[in-house]
């Protein structure tokens, strides 16, 4: 576990942190120490883990597509957290681990459809500041996906960025889960594509 993040981790008291305790042990096997971190303000956690939780209930996109799309964006603003939280949850959904691992070098990897690699685009287009998403790859994605997936693909981008971004402002790094459970190293982000990792 992490121990350098800015704001360090208090202990997770009471009945809803008992729960919250239980859920995070049940999901990934430990409690995180960006749980402990978060815990200073239990609502800001309490709400973004729902607004979380929110996200994974949607289905009008692709489990793969939003995987990849949550990864690339994660990998372009820098969040070493979300990026092994997201390839562990692609390894516990069943998706190919062998195409997430690739994510962060997307560009440079062949194992990627073009679909994969439009919405790849997206999500590094939605993330920059500002937004950069052209009405080329809007219109061609809207012809792919349809309106319904496109707005959700929008939304688990926006979702991401919002983590990754307090994420890294709180210090909070990667803590491992992907390595627990056996998957090989994430595939390194070439220099100079995007914000340094």
């Amino acid at each position: 576990m992490t121990t350098d993040t800015r704001i360090p981790p208090t202990e997770i008291t009471g009945l809803y942190g008992a729960v919250v305790k239980i859920a995070a042990r049940k999901m990934i096997g430990e409690v995180p120490d960006s749980i402990g971190v978060l815990w200073h303000h239990p609502a800001v956690m309490k709400d973004a883990m729902s607004i979380g939780r929110k996200v994974e209930g949607w289905k009008e996109l692709d489990r793969s597509l939003a995987t990849y799309a949550v990864m690339a964006s994660a990998a372009y603003v820098g969040c070493s957290a979300c990026l092994d939280l997201n390839y562990f949850m692609a390894h516990n959904h069943k998706l190919d681990v062998a195409k997430a691992r690739e994510v962060p070098r997307w560009r440079e990897a062949s194992v990627f459809s073009p679909l994969e690699r439009r919405v790849m685009e997206y999500a590094e287009a939605m993330s920059q500041t500002p937004p950069a998403v052209t009405d080329e790859l809007s219109a061609a994605l809207l012809d792919e996906l349809g309106p319904a997936a496109l707005i959700e693909l929008t939304a688990r981008v926006a979702f991401i960025n919002m983590s990754a971004r307090m994420n890294i402002t709180l210090g909070i790094r990667s803590e491992g889960f992907a390595d627990s459970c056996g998957l090989p190293p994430l595939a390194t982000r070439p220099a100079g594509v995007g914000s340094p990792a």
